[in-house]
């Protein structure tokens, strides 16, 4: 066991446990042949996978929907069936320990080669052991890399922890020999695009519900539904949360546990192609043959990972006061019905919330808080003259005490003289950055195809986004510690007011418009401005009282790098609002907008006239669009076979002043909460 507790306060009160320490010396086989004998939940009924997979297709909610949708389509109820057979067939796990057994040891092979260390937190580790014993239990981390998959059933294996059923994207399934591999560790498989297929909808939801409540396994699932590319946060998705929690809410089990879990890299495998997809190249389709191409990643150094097991959330105390279960006691528990306003609204709260606590559990160190200051100098300095490194060094120093003041969870100690993170984190980054003659510059992206023509300067652009758009990849990664006292810094410069009634309409402006960019609970807008108040009044940035917030003496250079942290983000949603209104657009298509906006955006930075590489992702471009919907200055046409879009023009005009600071938000009627 290895205590990596540092000092400065940093990561104090647990003990992070390096799960490679004895492996790098000891036998890969022994560990995956040791003995396994978890606890189980005592209220479980011991079944099967093939027995699970019957109680499904017999139960009566599953007949329901299979009479209804024989009557819709005019088949027979049994050819309904015999479909909802061959779905789950599709979809079931097929979790077997032997299986297990052999993923840990590829899994210990791979770790071992590519991370220094993979730490968790053992009391988090052992509370979620006591809990599994308990109520039937929900693990939700997040979901960065492809590694996140097992990582968790590796630990929960290594400590003698019930295994859990994992929900995966549909297309693992299908790589060869792997996919089966994966349906036996304990993965089932879901369809990327379900839409309004009832038949489908109800076998996924009575499998996970009859797991739930059975207490067949721990069930692990990505709450925000896709790998974030953007390495921040996404909005929470709430078909597979409101399918958890339905076994409470129709009272078939007295209480839930939720275990948020943040995983955190040095670096991430996949960062090239993350970015390269932002930048419109086709995600490659996951299969074998692609896996065993990219085990070049294998002769990387990805620095260490960990994992932080959070605290135990009951589903009984959440719902407390939110939810009428009573209703329930009226109706058959197998009718199908959809959720009430009530369910959905307290599903998507505490689906929030968790993403909240993944974030707040996520341990950053010197990288994220670098990549800030880095993005700050112009794109032409990092490729040009590059920046001193006595000063990036300097800077850092600064953000850290910076992020601790707002309650950041660092694993970046002081530099002492015989070692310094911020240059082990330049040497583990080379490929973004590279330290020459006391300066940091850029590392553009290089092609290994033999070129016939030279480079033209629109593929210079992409070729300097690249690593432009991996560094703000890495800020993102620290962005939730400063999100609520920037936006009350960049709240203070539209306003053009330091009376707190009008800060806070600024600050709940901005938060609808970039509720997709970052995470905040509904309902917390009140809450979220006084926090950033409070933690901006504790670094010494600002004085409050009750009627004003004001820039405190000395207090401007946290000020101008709060406002310097969200510009991209402004920058590129009024680029797309202008682009609407200059071009009259009445009516877009997604699929021919973002590339309209990627040209846009590529000769404005040509021209000089824009600064902000975050407008070429197409992941900002489309937070942009679903602002506009949010704030109803664009709505879906529902006959559109594709996301087509009608505009109002007028709206679109007025929520750019309004970003810019040319008219008060509150011209534009957003209540607090509204929207979110």
């Amino acid at each position: 066991m290895t205590d990596t507790r540092h000092a400065a306060g940093l990561m104090e009160d647990e003990t992070w446990v390096d799960l490679l320490k004895e492996k790098k010396d000891g036998c890969d086989l022994s560990h995956a042949c040791r003995p396994f004998n978890p606890q189980t939940y005592s209220g479980a009924s011991h079944c099967t996978t093939a027995e699970l997979n019957a109680a499904v297709l017999e139960s009566h909610f599953l007949h329901r929907v299979a009479t209804e949708v024989a009557m819709e389509t005019g088949v027979t109820v049994k050819e309904v069936k015999e479909e909802a057979r061959s779905i789950l067939e599709e979809m079931s796990q097929n979790l077997q320990l032997g299986f297990v057994r052999l993923m840990g040891f590829v899994l210990t092979k791979v770790l071992k080669r590519i991370f220094t260390g993979v730490f968790f937190n053992m009391d988090g580790l052992n509370t979620l052991q006591q809990a599994v014993k308990e109520n039937p239990v929900i693990l939700m981390p997040n979901h960065r890399s492809y590694v996140d998959f097992l990582v968790i059933s590796y630990i929960l294996f290594t400590y003698d922890i019930p295994l859990p059923v994992i929900a995966a994207g549909i297309p693992l399934a299908g790589m060869s020999i792997v996919g089966e591999i994966l349906r036996r560790s304990g993965a089932f498989f879901i369809r990327r695009s379900i839409g309004s297929d009832k038949l489908y909808w109800a076998v996924l939801s009575e499998y996970v519900r009859s797991i739930v409540r059975g207490g067949f396994a721990p069930v692990e699932f990505y709450v925000e539904g896709l790998r974030s590319r953007t390495l921040k946060s996404l909005t929470p998705k709430l078909g597979m949360m409101q399918m958890v929690l339905e076994p409470y809410f129709k009272s078939e089990v007295f209480d839930i546990t939720l275990v948020p879990i943040s995983i955190s890299y040095d670096r991430v495998l996949e960062e090239s192609l993350l970015v390269h997809e932002l930048l419109g190249v086709p995600k490659p389709k996951e299969s074998t043959a692609g896996l065993l191409k990219a085990s070049r990643v294998l002769q990387e150094d990805y620095g260490s990972m960990h994992v932080n097991f959070g605290r135990p959330l009951s589903v009984r105390q959440l719902c407390e006061g939110r939810i009428n279960r009573g209703h329930y006691n009226l109706i058959p528990r197998d009718l199908v019905q959809s959720p009430t306003a009530q369910e959905q609204a307290c599903v998507s709260w505490i689906a929030h919330r968790v993403v909240r606590l993944q974030e707040q559990g996520s341990l950053l160190g010197p990288w994220p808080l670098m990549a800030c200051l880095l993005l700050r100098a112009p794109a032409a300095v990092l490729t040009g003259e590059g920046l001193p490194w006595r000063q990036l060094r300097e800077e850092t120093l600064w953000l850290r005490r910076l992020a601790l003041d707002f309650g950041a969870l660092l694993k970046f100690p002081e530099p002492s003289p015989g070692f310094d993170e911020m240059s082990s984190a330049v040497e583990l980054h080379r490929s973004v950055v590279q330290r020459k003659e006391g300066r940091i510059y850029l590392v553009e992206e290089e092609r290994d195809i033999p070129r016939k023509h030279p480079l033209s300067p629109e593929e210079g652009v992409l070729r300097t986004a690249a690593p432009l758009l991996m560094l703000a990849a890495y800020q993102n990664q620290c962005l939730h510690i400063f999100v609520r006292p920037a936006m009350l810094a960049v709240a203070a410069r539209i306003a053009g007011s330091t009376q707190r009634d009008e800060l806070l309409a600024a600050f709940c402006f901005l938060q609808v418009v970039f509720s997709n960019e970052f995470i905040f609970v509904p309902g917390r807008s009140h809450q979220d401005f006084e926090e950033a108040c409070s933690l901006l009044e504790k670094c010494g940035a600002v004085q409050a009282d009750r009627q004003e917030v004001t820039v405190a003496p000395g207090g401007q250079e946290v000020f101008s790098f709060l406002q310097e942290l969200l510009q991209p983000f402004i920058h590129s949603y009024q680029l797309i609002f202008q682009l609407l209104c200059d071009e009259g657009v009445q009516v877009l298509t997604e699929k021919h907008f973002l590339p309209t906006v990627r040209n846009k955006a590529t000769n404005l930075i040509l021209s000089g006239d824009l600064g902000t590489y975050e407008a070429l992702s197409s992941d900002t471009q489309k937070n942009a669009l679903s602002a506009l919907r949010r704030l109803e200055a664009a709505t879906k046409l529902r006959a559109s076979e594709q996301n087509e879009y009608k505009v109002n023009l007028a709206a679109v005009r007025r929520i750019g002043d309004a970003l810019s600071g040319k008219i008060p938000p509150q011209m534009l009627q957003a209540t607090p909460d509204a929207r979110l």
